[in-house]
């Protein structure tokens, strides 16, 4: 089966997707939409159920943490114990997206959280994803489209049929994006030691 699609191309049908996409959110399912580095799967980040359907759609261990948005500091602040001074820094001035792993995340499902304690969290860029985090008011999920692995799919079009046809909305939504690569990760410790993990 080849499924077709059409981008948003309007105001009102943005708006649209907003609220599709936050009722999926809402009600506990699993949304496909543009990140501002791919595509992504997205579920909300304290409900353990849906963060369960991530794994199974992937094909993916659970024992694997997953990437978390967010839409300001003020938000990372509420889910991570301590932000260390250097996460500012690296937030305000990163010219590619970049994704910093925290020590003690609290406020999201243990499922998304690592063995050691650790999460790994992005503040959003993209209207989109900004819009929507606001809207919903909570984090949700952001991992990478693609069937446990296999590549990252750098188009839409390149996405497994089996990804597409197991998530409950596909965001019509042209990408922002246009280095379709993952994000930089930069795991600051709260002891200071600073891990460049992917540049």
């Amino acid at each position: 089966m080849i499924i077709s699609f059409i981008f948003i191309n309007s105001m009102e049908e943005f708006k649209n997707a907003l609220a599709k996409a936050q009722e999926v959110l809402t009600s506990g399912g699993v949304i496909l939409y543009p990140t501002e580095t791919v595509w992504g799967l997205g579920c909300d980040a304290t409900n353990p159920d849906a963060i369960q359907r991530i794994f199974k759609i992937k094909n993916r261990a659970d024992s694997k943490s997953l990437i978390c948005l967010v839409s300001s500091i003020a938000m990372l602040e509420r889910h991570v114990q301590e932000v260390p001074q250097a996460a500012y820094d690296i937030i305000d001035f990163s010219e590619k997206p970049t994704t910093i792993i925290y020590d003690a995340p609290k406020g999201v499902a243990p499922s998304v959280i690592a063995e050691d304690d650790s999460l790994g969290i992005r503040v959003a860029k993209d209207k989109f994803c900004r819009y929507l985090i606001n809207n919903f008011k909570k984090p949700f999920v952001s991992t990478s489209a693609n069937i446990s692995g296999a590549p990252t799919p750098k188009q839409f079009e390149e996405i497994d049929e089996k990804i597409l046809t197991a998530v409950d909305y596909i965001v019509p939504l042209q990408p922002e994006f246009n280095n379709t690569s993952a994000s930089t990760i930069i795991k600051l410790k709260n002891n200071g030691e600073v891990r460049v993990i992917r540049s």
